[in-house]
C-alpha cells in the first residue's frame, strides 16, 4: 500500500523505509547470486504487468485507495529474491508474506497444477490482508491524519478484503494458465 503524505508520523515513515531498504538490500544481494539471464526478461515483463494491474485505484473513504498488489504472483513466478525486487514498484509486504504462505500451502495441498494455483491464490489473498493490517498497525503507532483508528481499520481492511478476493482469483488464474502452457515459468511448481 502507498501511504498518503502526512497519514503517519515521520518516525513511523522512517522506520518503515528502513525496514524496506534492509529487506530490499538482502533481496538484491541474493538475487544477484541466483538470478538467471533467462529470468530477467520475465522480471521486466512482470514489473510492467504489476504496474498496470495496480494502476486502477478505488478510493477509500479515509483519504487512501485500494488496488491490486501482485506480490505473491511475483514471488511465485520469480522466486523469493527477484520477486520482491520487481515488486518494489508496488508494495513489498505481499511478496515477503506471500512466499512463505505459498510454500506452506504447497506442502498441505495436493500436488499438481490445481494445488499450486490454489496455494498461490490463497497466499495472494492472505498477503493482501497482511498489508492492510500492517498499514493499520502503522497508523495505530503513528497516525497523523486525525482519523480514528477504528475508521482507518474498518475502511482499509474492509476495502482490502475485497481486493484480496480479486487478487487471489487473478493470481490463481495466472499461475494455472502458466502451468498449462509454460510450467517452467513457475519455479514454485518445481519445489
Amino acid at each position: 500500500m502507498h501511504i498518503p503524505d502526512g497519514f503517519v508520523s515521520p518516525a513511523v515513515a522512517v522506520a518503515g523505509a528502513a525496514v524496506a531498504v534492509a529487506g530490499l538490500s538482502v533481496c538484491v544481494r541474493r538475487a544477484g547470486r541466483g538470478a538467471t539471464e533467462r529470468q530477467l526478461p520475465l522480471a521486466g515483463l512482470a514489473a510492467a504487468c504489476f504496474l498496470v494491474l495496480g494502476a486502477p485505484v478505488i478510493p477509500i473513504a479515509v483519504g487512501t485507495e485500494g488496488h491490486l498488489l501482485g506480490g505473491t504472483l511475483a514471488v511465485a513466478l520469480l522466486g523469493p529474491w527477484l520477486g520482491p525486487i520487481v515488486i518494489t514498484v508496488v508494495p513489498v509486504v505481499p511478496a515477503a508474506v506471500g512466499y512463505p504462505v505459498l510454500l506452506g500451502l504447497r506442502r498441505l495441498l495436493p500436488r499438481g497444477s490445481m494445488g499450486i494455483a490454489v496455494a498461490a491464490g490463497v497466499a495472494a489473498a492472505v498477503s493482501v490482508l497482511a498489508a492492510a493490517v500492517l498499514f493499520t498497525a502503522e497508523y495505530a503507532v503513528g497516525g497523523a491524519a486525525g482519523l480514528s483508528l477504528r475508521t482507518v481499520a474498518v475502511s482499509t481492511i474492509g476495502m482490502y478484503a475485497l481486493v484480496a478476493v480479486v487478487e487471489g482469483v487473478v493470481t490463481a488464474l495466472v499461475v494455472r494458465g502458466l502451468l498449462a502452457v509454460r510450467a517452467d515459468l513457475v519455479p514454485v511448481a518445481q519445489r
